[in-house]
């Protein structure tokens, strides 16, 4: 009577673990697109990423502004001694007089010999790159999901076989105690039977752990900042995997985004690297004024008219600057052949993730079959078992055994089914097909 109850509030112990997390509120249905799509939606990284090709789309109005006049107002007054003169900071002595001047100035850049038009391109290219970088960001979201829904699903699976082997080995402890005291088994067979209730009633506890931790990590990865009841639903199992690589390492170059991005800033760092060889070359630009001075003090007899006006063309051609000009375009020089060395070891990495993915997917693949055989195996077995221990032909070593080896037979065969899953999401992630 005792173990019955102790079987009660283990179920219910165990049920209320199975649906992590714990709380009054009904479970919420969350499909792995549904949880995609939250996550696309709240997930921080995403948001700064956005907000990171916006600020880059500023930088290219910012660098096209050049190619626009520059018109100030300005708003000039002025009192001094009449008969002294500008004696310091500059060259020329222009008299001191008093005047309040109004005017407005103009300054329009004709050429500055490519330099601009490459500072444009360069950061078109860095605004495409920050594009690229984004959808980067959310494929890395997007697989995060993947294997934190999987690794719950899996979770909670885990809990079931548990709680089903915790009522399977109490049921059989319950029966060889009643034998027990009907002298037709021994106190050996007792505490082997209690034993392997300890054991399952561990694994029942670490799986329910295991649930708490997955949903957890199922919150982070949705960008949740709280933990809601969700009930998942399960995915259907993806097709195999391709027989060979040639064919997916095509596709990761072409469609990973990180790798896209990476391109668009060397060739931002190229067209950036022209434009600091410009530096070296003349600039010429047009520079107008045009206002009035409506009170102004007489000297000597000047009649000097109220408005003003004037206009100039100017060329500017750097002679020497202490080398600046010349390490500014080294050092873009350099940094562009960094930006390129850093394509190559990302191509490098992508080729070596897409092989191992694509190794582990085939494996994952594999293990279904050999686990689904493996689980009819150990059913079998404990089958023969438990009617060669009810027919006193074997020990209950013999059953605990086959007990085990179902369990972990069990535990193969969910794991199998949701590792492959998640190593599928992998796969795609490196290929960069992970919509």
């Amino acid at each position: 009577m005792n173990r019955r109850i102790v079987l009660s509030l283990v179920l219910l112990v165990a049920g209320t673990g199975s649906r992590a997390p714990a709380q009054n509120t009904a479970p919420i249905p969350l499909t792995l697109k549904d949880a995609e799509a939250l996550a696309l939606k709240n997930h921080p990284q995403v948001l700064a990423a956005q907000a990171t090709v916006l600020e880059f789309n500023e930088h290219v109005v910012e660098q096209r502004s050049a190619y626009f006049p520059t018109l100030e107002g300005e708003v000039t007054g002025s009192t001094g001694n009449p008969q002294g003169r500008i004696g310091a900071g500059y060259l020329a002595a222009s008299r001191l007089f008093d005047r309040l001047g109004t005017g407005l100035s103009l300054s329009q850049l004709i050429t500055d010999s490519g330099r601009t038009p490459n500072l444009v391109a360069s950061s078109r290219l860095q605004a495409q790159a920050s594009q690229q970088t984004y959808q980067a960001t959310r494929y890395d979201v997007l697989l995060a999901v993947n294997q934190a829904y999987f690794n719950a699903l899996r979770a909670q699976a885990l809990v079931k076989v548990a709680e089903e082997t915790v009522a399977a080995r109490q049921l059989l402890a319950d029966q060889v105690s009643a034998l027990e005291k009907n002298k037709l088994r021994s106190l050996v067979d007792v505490a082997f039977a209690d034993v392997n209730l300890s054991e399952a009633k561990l694994l029942l506890l670490r799986a329910q752990d295991q649930v708490r931790a997955a949903f957890a990590e199922l919150t982070r990865a949705l960008g949740a900042q709280q933990e809601l009841n969700y009930r998942l639903v399960d995915e259907p199992l993806p097709p195999s995997p391709p027989a060979d690589t040639d064919s997916l390492l095509t596709q990761a170059f072409a469609n990973r985004p990180d790798l896209l991005s990476l391109r668009l800033e060397r060739d931002a760092a190229v067209r950036f690297q022209r434009a600091e060889r410009d530096l070296s070359f003349p600039t010429v630009s047009l520079v107008g004024v045009a206002g009035a001075i409506p009170e102004m003090k007489q000297i000597l007899a000047v009649n000097t008219p109220n408005n003003y006006e004037g206009a100039a063309l100017n060329v500017e051609v750097p002679i020497f600057n202490g080398r600046l000009f010349a390490a500014r375009r080294e050092a873009a020089r350099y940094h562009a052949q960094a930006e390129d060395q850093r394509v190559r070891d990302l191509q490098e990495r992508i080729a070596r993730d897409v092989r191992v993915a694509w190794s582990s997917s085939r494996t994952a693949f594999q293990n279904l079959d050999v686990t689904a055989d493996l689980l009819r195996e150990a059913t079998l077995a404990l089958d023969l078992a438990q009617g060669r221990y009810n027919l006193g032909l074997s020990s209950i070593v013999e059953l605990s055994q086959a007990q085990l080896n179902l369990t972990q037979a069990e535990i193969e065969n969910l794991s199998a089914k949701y590792d492959y899953q998640s190593v599928y999401a992998t796969l795609q992630y490196t290929m960069g097909l992970l919509r």
